[in-house]
């Protein structure tokens, strides 16, 4: 079994996201009962969301004051230190979330000089905590992983993000879709496309696709799968140097 050798900054990243996993599964247990009363979840999710993006910003930045931010509710967040920024999603998955289904995450990046250097993904639901730092390997929960070694596409199963209602592209899915699923061996939706990205780097799934995603959403995932051994592309199939802004496009 390797061990994953964590520097002082995963170290930081990873107390960050254990504390704001507290929170998160703390407001989870009430929305699973909120599930039953008349006034909804919905208000209750948006706040937990921020009580969860409050932690991550207070404990990153008393661990590195001069770093930058860029977090999906606060937005852009600039550091002393100009180069090296955390790029957070402090609840990926919000509608499972809102549903009770326990299937979402925290997901925590650090970008220096444009470059992904590390990566976290943890689900307080089932206490699974995906890392990777540029060059040292994949882990789940400090134990090595690496994406399928499955070659054949019929083999696969393939996960996708689905555009809901009021997203672009539905029409543009359904086609790619139709292509996908008469050549796999099963297409999936988890609903959290951090937690897709780090599933294919424990070679649960075998790919994924998705559009229009935002930089917090692929960020630690990309570090994920690359040092897990995957290839990420963008959507027309060219790879990419993937630094945060060039993640927006896909």
């Amino acid at each position: 079994v390797e061990i994953m050798p964590a520097s002082a900054l995963m170290n930081v990243m990873v107390g960050a996201a254990r504390k704001a996993g507290r929170s998160l599964a703390r407001d989870f247990g009430e929305v699973e009962q909120l599930q039953v009363s008349m006034k909804g979840p919905a208000n209750f999710v948006s706040a937990a969301d921020t009580r969860a993006e409050e932690i991550l910003h207070k404990e990153l930045l008393r661990a590195r004051p001069g770093y930058g931010l860029l977090l999906e509710e606060r937005g852009e967040v600039e550091g002393a230190d100009r180069t090296p920024r955390f790029v957070v999603d402090p609840l990926d998955g919000t509608t499972n979330f809102l549903h009770g289904i326990p299937l979402f995450a925290i997901a925590i990046a650090l970008e220096r000089d444009g470059e992904l250097m590390a990566g976290l993904i943890y689900n307080p639901a089932s206490n699974e905590m995906f890392t990777a730092e540029r060059g040292k390997g994949a882990f789940l929960n400090d134990r090595r992983i690496r994406v399928a070694a499955r070659t054949e596409l019929a083999d696969c199963v393939i996960v996708t993000g689905i555009p809901h209602r009021g997203k672009p592209g539905q029409d543009l899915f359904l086609r790619e879709m139709e292509a996908v699923m008469s050549v796999t061996a099963g297409v999936r939706r988890t609903g959290a496309a951090a937690l897709d990205l780090a599933w294919v780097a424990a070679g649960r799934f075998d790919g994924f696709w998705e559009r229009n995603l935002r930089a917090w959403d692929l960020a630690a995932g990309i570090v994920i799968l690359r040092e897990a051994g995957g290839f990420v592309s963008d959507a027309e199939g060219k790879d990419k140097t993937w630094g945060v802004v060039s993640a927006e496009l896909v």
